[in-house]
């Protein structure tokens, strides 16, 4: 069973505090129901993770991570590796553990780079990541000062990578929820700033996700915003009439104009963009801890800028927007 309570014993220390129960009960239900094949190889790994003590932590460098007193003897070292290896595939990072470089999948530290100077200042705020996946981002959260992140994202893997990296960082103010957005309790609200990063085009109804999001922010409180965007008007949306880049489950890209209207549709205002970038292969690709096919495998041999079903490749959009006090 993962443990909850000194992170929720944390949360309840804030205005946030009142939901702890539910969230607790929410996340036992979603760990009995999600019964995974592998379930038992990622908790063996954990539980192999060896007992290193920690000289330092390194939350505002490229890759989270910690550092030992000394450097690691062959042996333990050989025996770190394999045990975060038993958790492949890490897709969000980097990490450096105790010496031990996770070259994940996304150099995801490039997409903090773009949004880091212009969001909101992260001091004290209480700040709830969506789609977090194995936490990277709410790590730099924390280095920017945040005083509690709470990350959810329902796929088991990701939280297992989460625990593994927290065995030695070993911090209470953050925590990734085996949780969507459904699964969070209806009336939760009160965060300083919430993060939807790569999920709004994941999403049947995205308006819907919207004022999910909107509902989770108090008044005032900032909202940014990742997403797959095209080219075009306020009417533009692409709607791929299959897969989008390999991807089955990409329903609705909107241009940044008609992202803008949806998001003063859903109550927010101040709305602007903070940056807009093509998604290359070298921000995007296997690697040995993610061995599996990545952009590179699902863009045209012949023309990098469309997708293998002939779509225009990935660009993404930051925005951030601010809940109205209505």
């Amino acid at each position: 069973m993962i443990e909850l309570q000194p992170f929720l014993t944390r949360m309840a220390r804030t205005r946030l505090g009142a939901w702890s129960p539910a969230l607790t009960a929410a996340s036992r239900f979603r760990l009995t129901e999600d019964m995974h094949g592998d379930l038992l190889r990622w908790e063996t790994a954990l539980a192999e993770l060896p007992n290193i003590p920690v000289e330092t932590i390194q939350l505002n460098s490229a890759a989270v991570g910690c550092q030992p007193a000394q450097p690691l003897a062959h042996e333990l070292a050989q025996e770190l590796r394999e045990a975060l290896q038993r958790l492949h595939p890490w897709r969000k990072g980097p990490f450096s553990i105790h010496g031990i470089d996770i070259d994940t999948e996304w150099r995801s530290d490039w997409k903090w780079q773009r949004l880091a100077n212009a969001i909101a200042p992260l001091d004290g705020r209480l700040v709830l990541d969506v789609g977090c996946g194995n936490g990277y981002h709410g790590w730099r959260m924390l280095g920017a000062g945040a005083e509690l992140v709470l990350g959810i994202d329902p796929t088991l893997l990701f939280v297992m990578q989460f625990l593994a990296v927290n065995r030695y960082l070993r911090r209470d103010d953050i925590a990734v929820l085996p949780l969507a957005t459904t699964d969070l309790p209806p009336t939760l609200t009160g965060f300083d700033t919430v993060f939807s990063m790569g999920m709004l085009y994941h999403r049947r109804a995205p308006l819907n996700h919207l004022e999910e999001l909107r509902r989770l922010l108090r008044p005032g409180g900032q909202l940014v915003l990742e997403t797959l965007v095209c080219e075009g008007d306020e009417r533009q949306v692409l709607v791929p009439p299959d897969r989008y880049a390999g991807m089955r489950n990409v329903w609705f890209i909107p241009s940044v104009a008609a992202l803008k209207i949806w998001l003063q549709r859903c109550g927010f205002v101040g709305v602007q963009v903070i940056d807009i970038s093509r998604t290359t292969v070298d921000e995007q690709r296997t690697t040995e801890w993610m061995c599996f096919q990545s952009l590179a495998d699902q863009l045209d041999p012949a023309n990098a800028m469309l997708t293998r079903e002939g779509l225009p490749a990935p660009t993404r959009a930051i925005v951030l927007a601010e809940r109205s006090e209505r």
